[in-house]
């Protein structure tokens, strides 16, 4: 070998040995005794105490909030994208798509932001909020969201958030049990207010954020309820001609109580107070590295969820700039931007994003596709460098490092890089564990390391999170600084604090970020909510989790998905649909075992394209998809891909579903069968589908 190529080898290859053992000896987490029931409890190895702020002299989200408008005043904070044009495009079969071409980012700065926080606020009461009666926010992730949000904060009003995909059955229920007075809302949305307003019992005002078209259902408002109802910019006029003095909170003050998604049955609302939100914003401070006023944000998942309403309040604090987009117009191909416009990533160039697992798959899933499509040459570069790109990542000093990786940074990865913008530098992943295939996917493509996350709506978000530096997969990190994480024994499911060898059980998160509990439901606050004898609060949740060596927490299942089948066999419903989701033909998949057989099934929600194009070329004629998905020969095409799928993930042959029914229709929030957050309702699942289940097994 010429010795001048292993002259180059040698240092790379000691500094990777040295860098792997320093990673293997590092402690991110370590052990702590604390009360409540006996257990294996972590934190952070940084702070022998939970943090509750990161910022002296600021106790609540309002005080946070103005003392950043203050700091950063002619800095870019909202932006928002110009409509220039919305049409109508038709599609074969005679279904019509809605296309917007939108315009560049226009921006108001922190001052002119706080400007309408405070004008709005008064404007609110101008209009007749009363003090103690609760705000409800009930519209898609935008400008005025936030306006409003910070607005409600300034008063001491408590903000009850719902997600705007949320079923008629749902939404009463939270506006009824939070006894909201005042709703402010976009045009979708007042039209599902309209029609069930004669089940509403407190809502007196709304508050409409005007827009294109929003005429009509203003009318019909006015003339089939008694609600006072006036623009955005109205109120915040109100606000400007008479304005009110700040009422500002305690920490200890109901900041939202927010209604989750309601996964099974109807929504819970959780009750946060400034303190707790303000403990996850401070921890997160601590391990995202060198966040400031360069870095921009795009905003696009519900603002209803803990995830985005913690992200973007963290954005404010540190003088970052927030850019507003939707999921159906990110990309220059999402389904809703006029072809040959920009998408809301191209237009904004972000440099930080949130994202849920199934937008990351979707992703992963969107790229494969093309570069699949495209094939030649440009599929084999992809390949090679991919490949050579994950044997760095695993660890190999013959992957590419270096100028190697310039190379395939910019001969092949640019490209993908560019449908997100082309700057993103850290990507924060939330909700259910990302797939260890999409992070190491999304982090060769995007060059963007992503911080999986660990938390819930009761922990506010809050719970575990991976440093920067912390390239493992399948895991969820160690403790944040404001959490103690905690496992105690399931023996039913058979987890132990004892297991080797890595302790096992189901996870309890105790710190100032766990909420106060469950708005007028003290019997399920008491069922997972416990205080211990020092005063700290815990939360159960449900998952079952295990500790790395290294103090990293990895979700391997959930209390709730377990079924015990009719010969003594545990099985975890999650566990298997994640092995069996990355099958090609899969869009979304329900497991289902029932404890009176041996076997189980599931119900497949089908991947047009893939199953459309190997019916082409296995010459299968059929009339129209829901055709397609009842043939046989695609039935039995799909069950050997799930085969597949679980053999490389390890499945019993007791955990792979048997049999199974192919679905040709999308499930989507609208339909009520997933929620916002894209999680399955397993039980609207089930009794939709019970006499398809019920053949399955007949």
């Amino acid at each position: 070998m010429n010795p001048y190529f292993v002259g180059l080898l040698v240092p790379v290859a000691v500094s990777l040995l040295l860098r792997k053992r320093r990673k293997a000896e590092m402690k991110r987490g370590v052990r702590v005794e604390v009360g409540g029931d006996p257990g294996y409890a972590v934190r952070n190895y940084r702070f022998e105490q939970p943090v509750e702020t990161h910022w002296e002299g600021v106790s609540t989200l309002a005080e946070l909030f103005e003392q950043s408008c203050k700091e950063y005043v002619y800095m870019p904070l909202l932006g928002t994208r110009k409509l220039i044009s919305r049409e109508i495009e038709s599609a074969p079969g005679g279904r019509s798509f809605e296309k917007l071409h939108l315009g560049e980012y226009e921006w108001k700065c922190y001052a002119e932001v706080f400007k309408s926080v405070c004008n709005f606020s008064s404007g609110l009461i101008r209009l007749g909020h009363q003090k103690n009666e609760r705000v409800a926010i009930f519209a898609e992730t935008k400008a005025e969201w936030q306006i409003a949000l910070q607005a409600c904060f300034r008063q001491n009003i408590s903000v009850v958030t719902i997600y705007a995909s949320l079923g008629e059955e749902a939404l009463c229920h939270s506006l009824n049990e939070a006894e909201v007075t005042t709703v402010i809302c976009d045009q979708k949305e007042l039209k599902k207010l309209i029609h069930i307003s004669g089940q509403l019992d407190t809502v007196t005002r709304i508050v409409y954020i005007n827009e294109e078209g929003i005429s009509d259902e203003v009318s019909l408002a006015r003339n089939s309820t008694s609600w006072i109802i006036e623009t955005f910019d109205e109120v915040g006029r109100l606000g400007t001609e008479a304005p009110v003095e700040a009422n500002m909170p305690l920490p200890s003050d109901v900041a939202v109580i927010m209604y989750t998604s309601g996964s099974t049955g109807l929504p819970k609302g959780v009750m946060m107070t400034h303190g707790n939100v303000l403990a996850t914003l401070s921890a997160v401070m601590t391990i995202v590295p060198a966040l400031g006023s360069k870095d921009i944000y795009l905003a696009y998942l519900p603002l209803a969820h803990i995830l985005e309403l913690a992200a973007e309040a963290l954005m404010a604090a540190v003088g970052a700039s927030i850019g507003y987009g939707s999921p159906l117009t990110l990309t220059d191909t999402s389904s809703k931007i006029k072809k040959g416009t920009l998408g809301d990533a191209s237009a904004l160039k972000p440099t930080l994003m949130t994202a849920v697992p199934a937008i990351l798959d979707r992703v992963r899933d969107g790229v494969r596709k093309k570069v699949d499509a495209t094939g030649g040459v440009a599929k084999k570069l992809f390949d090679i460098g991919y490949n050579r790109r994950l044997a760095a990542i695993n660890g190999s000093w013959l992957g590419a490092w270096g100028l190697e990786k310039l190379l395939w940074d910019t001969l092949v990865f640019g490209k993908v890089r560019a449908i997100l913008g082309g700057k993103i530098r850290f990507v924060l992943s939330g909700g259910a564990p990302l797939s260890g295939d999409t992070q190491r996917f999304i982090n060769i493509c995007l060059g963007a390391p992503i911080g999986q996350g660990y938390g819930l709506t009761e922990t506010c978000a809050g719970g575990t999170f991976s440093e920067y530096d912390d390239t493992s997969v399948g895991r969820v990190g160690a403790p944040l600084p404001c959490s103690y994480i905690k496992l105690i024994d399931w023996p039913e499911g058979g987890y132990l604090t004892t297991d080797s060898p890595m302790p096992r059980g189901e996870i309890v998160i105790g710190g100032p970020n766990v909420t106060k509990g469950y708005f007028k439901n003290e019997a399920k606050t008491n069922e997972v909510y416990k205080d211990d004898e020092k005063g700290m609060r815990w939360f159960y949740s449900g998952d079952i989790g295990r500790f790395h060596p290294d103090g990293c927490l990895e979700i391997i299942d959930r209390k709730k998905d377990i079924v015990k089948l009719q010969h003594g066999e545990y099985v975890s419903l999650g566990k298997v649909e994640a092995a069996l989701i990355v099958s090609p033909y899969v869009e979304n998949i329900m497991v289902y075992a029932d404890p009176f057989h041996n076997f189980c099934i599931a119900l497949v929600v089908a991947a047009h394209n893939e199953l459309e194009s190997w019916a082409s070329q296995q010459g299968i004629k059929y009339s129209d998809f829901s055709d397609l998905c009842q043939k046989e020969e695609a039935v039995k095409e799909v069950l050997g891909s799930l085969a597949k799928a679980a053999k490389q993930a390890r499945l019993e042959k007791f955990e792979v579903p048997a049999k199974i029914k192919l679905m040709p229709e999308p499930w989507t929030p609208e339909s009520g069968l997933i929620t916002a957050a894209l999680k399955l309702k397993r039980e609207v699942i089930r009794k939709t589908n019970e006499n398809d289940l019920a053949q399955l097994y007949a």
